[in-house]
């Protein structure tokens, strides 16, 4: 039988998916805050090992390159391999480098450009192969990635961060931890136009949860105030972010402001998607597949833009209680099975 673990080490969260015979039979999703040292992944990846075992093969992705703990990106690329080497033991691991495949520790130098935040274009790749024209959208808590898949594969314009952000296919806008005064600067209460204050008050995780939208599990950093998860709680900390206290207004108030964020952050993500299908590649009736915590946002976006909306989990053999998992961590999931169809565990 066939064994493989993906792994996705993000900056916030650590992100598996175990694959046995081309099925995915569990998944989980571990907060991983890299920026409060490297030492954080050791305790991630030993509690995630805890509930998803271990494997003799290990297709590994990656975004925390870009945490504070390391100088460059490549230092991060570099540094981050070895940890996740380490700690799955010798000749256990590979490395997606994106176009070009897998690679080994030998090889993770020579390919750091290819190794960063390519989880993406796993997730991407994957969708190529079950659809073969779409527009791939991935929700999560911090980024929203927008790829166009026509002919059965990926078909961006850009690859590194930058190169994504310039042309609309990385958004710097998710579901929980986007920060709302990197959003509008002006928001409508009471019958006028606000600043917002430049704190970090609350975030996006908070507006969700306001409106009765957030996935349970899909929140799993501390709050901004440090105090608890309720929706009482989220309208306390947006009342902050325009220098109120929520006993200010009434509960509708505060709804009707969450949603007015929910709205800007919805038009972001429609204006990128705009963009990248402006390059004409895929057709009017093309749907739209979506994956990521922010699955149901982008079933709306689909929706508004006419055309038909496809989960994730349609493109994933999954055992019916780790579905939803792991389309909420879709490149771990498609990273474990673009391996079991390249490499033999």
């Amino acid at each position: 039988m066939q064994h493989i673990i993906g792994w996705d080490v993000g900056g916030a969260h650590l992100k598996a998916a175990r694959a046995e015979n081309g099925v995915i039979v569990k998944a989980v999703q571990i907060a991983c805050p890299l920026w409060l040292g490297i030492a954080e992944l050791d305790r991630a990846f030993y509690e995630a090992e805890t509930a998803i075992g271990r494997a003799p093969l290990n297709a590994i992705t990656m975004t925390g390159e870009l945490c504070d703990a390391f100088a460059t990106r490549e230092e991060g690329v570099v540094g981050l391999a070895a940890i996740m080497a380490r700690l799955l033991g010798p000749g256990r691991a590979v490395f997606y480098t994106g176009p070009s495949g897998f690679t080994d520790e030998r090889g993770i130098a020579g390919h750091a450009t290819g190794i960063a935040s390519a989880n993406w274009h796993a997730s991407a790749a994957l969708t190529g192969m079950r659809a073969r024209s779409a527009l791939f959208i991935d929700m999560g808590s911090t980024t929203t990635d927008i790829i166009q898949i026509a002919e059965g594969r990926p078909v961006n314009l850009g690859y590194t961060d930058a190169e994504r952000l310039v042309h609309g296919e990385l958004v710097y806008s998710g579901l929980a931890r986007s920060f709302l005064m990197a959003g509008p600067k002006l928001v409508p209460f009471a019958g006028q136009w606000t600043p917002l204050m430049n704190e970090w008050f609350a975030s996006t995780a908070d507006v969700h949860r306001i409106l009765e939208q957030l996935p349970e599990g899909a929140d799993l950093m501390e709050t901004p105030d440090g105090r608890e998860k309720t929706k009482a709680a989220s309208c306390a900390r947006l009342a902050r972010m325009i220098g109120r206290d929520s006993i200010d207004a009434d509960t509708a108030a505060w709804e009707r402001l969450a949603r007015f964020f929910a709205e800007a952050q919805m038009r972001e993500i429609m204006d990128a998607a705009a963009l990248v299908l402006s390059r004409g590649l895929i057709g009017a009736s093309a749907p739209v597949a979506g994956a990521g915590i922010g699955r149901g946002v982008i079933r709306e976006l689909a929706g508004r833009m006419g055309r038909p909306f496809i989960d994730f989990d349609c493109m994933i053999d999954a055992v019916p209680e780790a579905r939803s998992k792991a389309c909420d961590c879709a490149p771990a999931a498609a990273v474990a099975l673009l391996a079991g169809t390249q490499l033999r565990a």
